[in-house]
């Protein structure tokens, strides 16, 4: 997506309210496509705490589709596209915030292991996955290319917005466990982003660029309409972090992201490699989102 500075290996790279209701259809367990789900799940789940009120949908890849603080939403709503069968991404339609797992940049597995080689998807698997709702505030999805299990929970208090994560190998061999979060927040020329290297591309561009690994563990968002947030996150185990910026590219969208990640380069690479879980062995995380006002 658009052009970036660092490719996260070391060196410069350039490139252009009610719970949702859930059935078990009659193929599941038969296919292991990626855009015909297994299980079907309908409704908004909604959250609500303090001045905090967040929206999910589960069946579209447990995309959180709001986050509003005081009222004020902070993530980036889209241009009206929503196609999630299709391949890409961006044709998808980027919007809210989604988990990236098991990569982001279209690649391969890498090796030694059983799963060498294995063509790992634009964006990943769990975006275009239906999620299971566990209880109102937590959901899970597990992979289908490979085995893992990511699980994820939302608690909302007074002061912060806070998302605890559980990734799982699954299976019988080790696997890296590549994770990144994909939050498109809304993006305003004139906003507060307190990351130094932030991107600010002209309009009508776009432009990502890779921190200093484990440089920073929170960045100020501030949105001259209206909120300001901390966003924070456990860089003992994603001290990754890519800051993407869409100035009204790709068709018009205009967001920003800040994506901590548990490996560099967006996707599993050895040269800044994950962690590698044992068989069945689970990796925990967190970020917070803090109101700044």
């Amino acid at each position: 997506m658009g052009e970036a500075d660092g490719d996260g290996l070391g060196r410069a790279a350039v490139r252009p309210g009610t719970q949702a209701e859930s059935k078990q259809s009659a193929s599941a367990g038969a296919r292991r496509d990626l855009t015909s789900p297994d299980t079907t799940i309908r409704g908004v789940v909604r959250l609500q705490g303090g001045p905090w009120e967040v929206e999910i949908r589960p069946e579209r890849g447990g995309r959180i589709t709001s986050i509003r603080l005081r009222g004020d939403e902070l993530l980036d709503q889209g241009i009206g596209v929503d196609d999630p069968s299709a391949d890409g991404f961006v044709a998808a339609g980027a919007a809210g915030w989604d988990e990236m797992v098991p990569n982001i940049d279209v690649s391969r597995y890498p090796g030694p292991g059983p799963y060498e080689g294995v063509e790992l998807p634009d964006h990943g698997e769990a975006w275009r996955l239906p999620w299971s709702v566990i209880d109102e505030a937590a959901m899970e999805v597990s992979g289908r290319l490979l085995p893992w299990k990511l699980a994820r929970r939302i608690v909302l208090r007074d002061a912060a917005a806070r998302f605890e994560y559980t990734y799982t190998n699954t299976g019988d061999a080790p696997l890296y466990a590549y994770w990144c979060a994909h939050p498109l927040f809304r993006y305003e020329e004139d906003m507060e982003v307190s990351a130094g290297e932030a991107p600010r591309p002209k309009p009508g561009m776009s432009r990502k660029v890779f921190l200093r690994r484990g440089s920073v563990d929170s960045v100020r968002l501030a949105w001259a309409s209206g909120a300001a947030i901390d966003f924070s996150w456990d860089k003992r185990v994603t001290p990754y972090v890519g800051v993407w910026v869409s100035n009204g590219d790709l068709g018009g969208y205009r967001h920003i992201a800040i994506e901590p990640a548990t490996g560099g380069g967006d996707r599993p690479h050895l040269a800044v490699p994950p962690p590698l879980l044992a068989a069945g062995e689970e990796l925990r995380w967190w970020l917070e989102i803090r109101n700044a006002r």
